[in-house]
């Protein structure tokens, strides 16, 4: 069975964008977009071990008469085959319940607040519990669609980390693309992160698709993000703890949100490393 991406459809300008970002990792990953247009503005998204709320803003809801006919013309032109998703069990009349065995799934920097609060630094409270509670990694997407032409991960080091690593090498694989590997060292010693990398056993995945690791040891963590190139998809884990600094959902992730406008591939601290 192929591999799919959950997306959520808005028939906006900003959704238009969205969408096409969706299309495009599925076309580099070898991966079936399904998409789900809402006709409410909530809907349950049961996990192992929580169940998620999502409150949609309205724009999500925005001229429905149009809203399938502009989804299957992006997808028609990206020459796939439109799979629409349509939910058959509810909580309530209104409130859906939407599947978790996807292996991928799209959001932009929030899918709960008004259009006119998402920007850099922000991502919405509720795209933060699915990450948490995901088995999928989720991509968030730039805020206008930009392509991607290389893999940049951040590796701090722990558990959470190693399996981003493994998503990033996987990724790169895939695509035949190059991956760079950054890390916020500070006065660690770089043999260090190297050789949790080594014990994890990636170092022979690497040998063919690494470009470079880069350990930044002084300035600041959002002064040396200007490295991490444009066109990168930045691959990294959440809620990461571990005897090195890693990178965690709360400061460190917004500095990045507020730094870069790359797409972002997230690996919660759920997420399962598919071999």
């Amino acid at each position: 069975m192929a591999q799919r991406l959950f997306h959520i459809f808005r028939n906006t300008p900003l959704g238009r964008e969205t969408l096409l970002q969706s299309i495009y990792f599925c076309q580099q990953m070898g991966v079936l977009p399904t998409v789900y247009i809402p006709e409410a503005t909530k809907f349950l998204m049961y996990f192992e071990n929580d169940v998620v709320q999502v409150d949609l803003d309205p724009s999500y809801l925005n001229d429905p008469e149009t809203a399938l006919t502009h989804a299957e013309h992006l997808l028609k032109a990206a020459k796939m085959k439109p799979e629409l998703f349509t939910p058959k069990n509810f909580t309530a009349s209104t409130l859906p319940d939407i599947p978790t065995n996807f292996e991928f799934m799209c959001c932009p920097r929030s899918i709960s607040d008004l259009s006119s609060k998402i920007g850099l630094g922000y991502i919405g409270p509720r795209v933060r519990r699915i990450i948490q509670a995901a088995r999928f990694p989720v991509l968030i997407t730039s805020p206008v669609y930009k392509p991607w032409q290389r893999i940049a991960v951040f590796f701090g080091g722990s558990a959470n980390a190693v399996n981003a690593l493994r998503l990033g090498i996987r990724v790169a694989t895939l695509t035949n693309l190059r991956l760079d590997i950054f890390t916020q060292a500070g006065k660690n010693d770089p043999s260090k992160y190297r050789a949790i990398v080594r014990d994890a056993g990636l170092e022979k995945s690497l040998e063919n698709i690494l470009e470079g690791w880069t350990f930044f040891e002084k300035k600041r963590f959002e002064d040396n993000l200007y490295d991490v190139p444009h066109d990168a998809l930045v691959v990294l884990g959440a809620y990461g703890h571990g005897i090195i600094r890693d990178i965690m959902f709360g400061s460190m992730m917004e500095k990045i949100q507020s730094t870069i406008s790359n797409n972002l591939l997230i690996a919660g601290p759920k997420y399962t490393v598919i071999a």
